[in-house]
C-alpha cells in the first residue's frame, strides 16, 4: 500500500495509538529525534542505522521555535518542509512535532523500546534514557559519519558566497 508523505506525520494524538499497535504486534519501536534543519549524508546514515536496531523509527521534529531557541538563526527550513523531507525517507515510520527544549514528555507518551542518538553522545546525556530504561527498553548510540553537520554545509556555502572556497 502506498503512502504519502504527508501521512507519516503526526500529531502526538496521532502518533500514540498507532505505536501501540505497532508495539502490539510485537514491533520495537525506535525513537530519536533532532533538527534535521538541512537533511545530508549524515542524517540519513544515523537514521537509516536507527531504524535497523527495530522495526519502526519515529522520529521527534523540533518545531521552529524550538529550533530558533536552541540555535540562534536556525532553522533554515521551516518546520513542515522539515518533516515533508525526513518522512519522504522509507526507512522513517513516523514524523511527529515537539516544542518543548527536549523531547522528554514526547518520550514519556511515546515509551520507545529504543532510544537511539548518535556517538557524540554519552548514554547518561540522553534526554529521556532513564525513562526508557525504567520501562525495560535499550538506549543505544550509533556512529556518525564524520564530517557531515548543517553548521558545517552552512559554513561552507557562506564561504563560497564570499569567494572563500
Amino acid at each position: 500500500m502506498m503512502m504519502w508523505t504527508k501521512d507519516k506525520i503526526l500529531s502526538q494524538a496521532k502518533l500514540l495509538p498507532v505505536v501501540a499497535g505497532w508495539q502490539a504486534a510485537g514491533e520495537k519501536v525506535v525513537f530519536t529525534n533532532g533538527c534535521f534543519d538541512l537533511l545530508h549524508l549524515g542524517h540519513v546514515d544515523y537514521l537509516e542505522k536507527a531504524r535497523h536496531l527495530g522495526n519502526r523509527l519515529v522520529v521527534g521534529l523540533n518545531t521552529d521555535a524550538s529550533v530558533s531557541c536552541l540555535k540562534p538563526g536556525r532553522p533554515l527550513q521551516d518546520e513542515v518542509s522539515r518533516a515533508r523531507v525526513l518522512a519522504s525517507l522509507l526507512f522513517v515510520d513516523a514524523v511527529v512535532l515537539f516544542g518543548e527544549q527536549t523531547p522528554l514528555t514526547l518520550i514519556e507518551a511515546v515509551r520507545p523500546d529504543i532510544l537511539v542518538k548518535g556517538d557524540d553522545y554519552q548514554l547518561s546525556g540522553i534526554v529521556g534514557h532513564e525513562v526508557v530504561l525504567q520501562n525495560g527498553g535499550q538506549v543505544l548510540t550509533v556512529p556518525l559519519v564524520v564530517g557531515y553537520s548543517t553548521t558545517r554545509i552552512v559554513e561552507r556555502i557562506l564561504q563560497s558566497s564570499q569567494g572563500l572556497v
